[in-house]
């Protein structure tokens, strides 16, 4: 799928989950439910590292952009090396190791214990990070229009006060994890949420994902999971557009609201 179907795929999931945990009766804070869903939003980019010339090469300039040359040529020699004989030739690294529920792992992983251990400075970091990502994918044509710069302020002023407002007792510091120094913990959950929402997306389309490497499947390594081939789609077609884009905020509504009580 293209990054603005990803992003609201990302922010839907995060909601449907508020929605799940207040129907359980352990509610979200609010700030918990609006902070997630932006940072899942912006997380459902991040496994296109491997891909150049996505959404994600584009936000952070130079800096991004060579991000993902890296990340390919990364991609492609664990693809040339753990690869089975069944596995298809390939020559880049797209849709491999970043496309996979190893690397969501580690990389909400990696977050969690940079909240944990950066405190403050590792939160703002992982906030402005995802919230830029999040503004290019929700707010792509505007993006696009503005410079990235504006981009860069939005993200870092919005990341400044969405942690003032966590840091206000019962926002959701604490959320989930409750023992003194686990504050923040919680901020890997959305990202883990968002690169498997994305690879979710990925599979549906022609080429299908890899996401359970490396098990082996049908003595291929890096299977690409998919539904039959009939109902699959081409990324940017009418029916990623038409469809499920509609779909997804219409999810999205339904499960915040359901989050914040308002049904």
């Amino acid at each position: 799928m293209m990054g603005p179907a990803h992003s609201l795929s990302g922010a839907a999931a995060w909601l449907g989950v508020g929605a799940a945990t207040a129907a359980a009766g352990h509610p979200m804070p609010w700030p918990v439910l609006v902070v997630g869903a932006l940072i899942c939003a912006g997380a459902a980019l991040a496994p296109d590292l491997d891909h150049k010339s996505a959404t994600i090469s584009r936000a952070f300039g130079p800096l991004s952009k060579g991000l993902c040359e890296v990340v390919d040529k990364i991609s492609y020699a664990v693809y040339k090396a753990t690869r089975s004989t069944k596995d298809a030739r390939r020559t880049g690294g797209h849709r491999t190791l970043t496309h996979t529920w190893l690397w969501a792992v580690l990389i909400g992983g990696g977050a969690s214990a940079l909240a944990v251990t950066a405190d403050r400075w590792g939160v703002l970091a992982l906030l402005f990070l995802h919230l830029v990502l999040a503004v290019e994918g929700l707010l792509w044509r505007a993006a696009r229009m503005s410079s990235d710069v504006l981009v860069w302020l939005l993200g870092a002023t919005s990341a400044w006060i969405m942690a003032g407002v966590l840091d206000q007792p019962g926002n959701g510091a604490n959320w989930l994890f409750t023992e003194p120094g686990q504050e923040y913990l919680w901020l890997g959950l959305p990202i883990v949420l968002g690169a498997l929402v994305h690879d979710i997306g990925d599979a549906l389309t022609v080429s299908g994902c890899p996401v359970l490497w490396p098990l082996p499947i049908a003595g291929k390594r890096w299977y690409p999971i998919g539904p039959p081939k009939p109902m699959r789609f081409r990324a940017g077609s009418w029916v990623e557009l038409k469809v499920l884009m509609p779909v997804f905020i219409l999810l999205g509504g339904f499960g915040g609201a359901s989050a914040l009580g308002f049904i």
